[in-house]
């Protein structure tokens, strides 16, 4: 729990890597803001 009670805010976390870094960063109790942008 190295994170608790910080607050993450993760760019382009729906997949790849940020997708993995947000997983982690709760696991580690952080609380995790997600931002992700798709282009149509």
């Amino acid at each position: 729990m190295r994170l608790k009670n910080k607050i993450a805010i993760i760019t382009g976390g729906s997949q790849g890597i940020g997708e993995a870094v947000c997983y982690a960063y709760a696991q580690e109790g952080a609380t995790v803001i997600v931002v992700n942008k798709n282009n149509p």
